[in-house]
């Protein structure tokens, strides 16, 4: 097939896809609103695409340009040695197993963290038979630090503070849990995935950001995404550890076949040149001076959507102070309204009631929101008098054992939603579904989403 006829049959399946720029998605991608840092990311990317990051020593250009990217983070967070990742899950993984690995001692490690904290945690703890010390959350939905000091105990070998926390956008009392866990001699990972390279700059704007940083004492290791509020093309996170020694146990070598001796300083052996190009790329073009101005009309953009929110009778969760947004309702259908808004060319992510956590709809803000916030309230007002409460049988639950279901009681499930008005009814059986039914309905959907 020729070249231009396959790029245009991929611009044909894009179409189908929801929108990467202006602001509409607001969750999964961050629009900085800047078409050229696109242009450059791609051209980085292409120029680098086919090294390997496997070994440094072959590719001298990718170990340059790592180096910088990391170090532009620790200047950013004051402090660190690190690596760049494929993303916040894998540096949040092998925070994990770093600590782990540093505590060949214990038998049964466990981790210990807020429930809030992301799901990489439990990913990480599934992968490497760690258990999972879950600890709630009050009304604000920050961690109780003196509930996390309580729970660690011979077997910790990591305590995890969120800076912000994904589902509500709060930042946790860092230097109180940091300090607890220094007590115990237990590292502390702080995911600031999303709000490490924003929150620095909120700061210098004003707001009051609590420290979460290697200027808190306790501190051990923090992961900040580069794909999400650095604007970097995806595929790119970084883990710090506070100095060499603590990162070594992340690294893994092995000698033991007669090939090469395998030498990988993250989960990745082969790791392709283009997405550390990319990011080295838009981090030179950007600066400390550009990012700053980002975050200002990020910051602009989250006060007038808030206010404009609070004004149409919906709840914000929390007292977020980063960009992310859970707005919560006592009398409307929010999975009803999400697919409202969908329709008006919005995607808003649903979020389900867990513990204290009532149903939400969750908003990413980013620098491209800025300027379309009015058009968003007119059409979420609009999605809140139009929108009607999604009806479902909930007995078709009854019975469904994620133990033992079946292929065919998860089509016979699926062939009872009505999916003609949205995601609604899928929204609300599974916001239904106990947390181990919804986990293998999903299992079973994924599984029929791929050939």
């Amino acid at each position: 097939m020729p070249a231009e006829d396959v790029l245009a049959q991929l611009r044909a399946l894009r179409s189908a896809d929801l929108p990467t720029h202006g602001g509409r998605t607001m969750a999964y991608v961050y629009d900085s609103g800047l078409a050229s840092l696109d242009e450059l990311g791609a051209a980085a990317h292409a120029l680098a695409s086919s090294t390997n990051g496997l070994d440094p020593t072959a590719f001298p250009s990718l170990l340059q340009m790592e180096n910088e990217v990391v170090a532009t983070a620790a200047t950013l967070l004051n402090g660190g040695a690190g690596q760049v990742t494929s993303g916040g899950t894998e540096s949040c993984m092998l925070a994990v197993l770093a600590a782990r690995e540093a505590r060949p001692d214990v038998e049964r490690p466990s981790i210990v963290l807020p429930v809030t904290a992301h799901a990489a945690f439990h990913k990480a703890a599934h992968y490497f038979k760690i258990r999972i010390i879950a600890i709630p959350v009050g009304p604000d939905f920050r961690a109780d630090a003196e509930a996390i000091r309580a729970a660690i105990d011979d077997d910790t070998v990591l305590v995890v503070a969120s800076a912000p926390s994904y589902a509500h956008g709060v930042v946790d009392p860092v230097a109180e849990i940091a300090a607890a866990a220094m007590e115990r001699g237990v590292r502390c990972h702080v995911d600031a995935c999303i709000g490490g390279w924003v929150l620095p700059y909120f700061k210098r704007l004003g707001v009051d950001v609590p420290p979460f940083d290697f200027t808190v004492p306790g501190v051990t290791s923090i992961s900040v995404d580069l794909h999400k509020y650095a604007y970097c093309p995806k595929g790119t996170s970084v883990l710090l550890h506070r100095n060499a020694d603590l990162r070594r146990s992340q690294y893994f070598a092995s000698a033991a076949w007669p090939g090469y001796t395998m030498l990988n300083s993250t989960m990745q052996s082969t790791r392709s040149g283009g997405p550390i190009a990319a990011a080295w790329a838009v981090l030179k073009h950007v600066g400390d001076e550009g990012y700053l101005a980002l975050a200002e009309k990020t910051l602009a953009a989250v006060r007038e959507l808030r206010a404009g929110i609070e004004d149409l009778g919906l709840k914000i969760l929390g007292d977020p102070i980063s960009t992310l947004l859970a707005l919560s309702s006592s009398d409307k259908d929010l999975f009803a309204v999400a697919d409202q808004m969908r329709i008006r060319g919005w995607y808003v992510q649903p979020q389900f009631a867990f513990q204290n956590s009532p149903t939400n709809l969750h908003l990413t803000i980013t620098a491209a929101n800025r300027g379309n916030e009015q058009q968003f309230l007119t059409d979420l007002k609009d999605s809140l008098t139009e929108s009607t409460p999604v009806e479902v049988d909930l007995a078709l639950l009854d019975g469904l054992d994620p133990g033992t279901l079946t292929a065919a009681q998860f089509d016979t499930l699926l062939a009872t939603v009505d999916l003609s008005r949205g995601m609604a009814a899928v929204n609300a059986l599974l916001e239904a579904a106990p947390a181990a039914l919804r986990e293998r309905l999903l299992i079973e959907f994924l599984g029929r989403m791929y050939g």
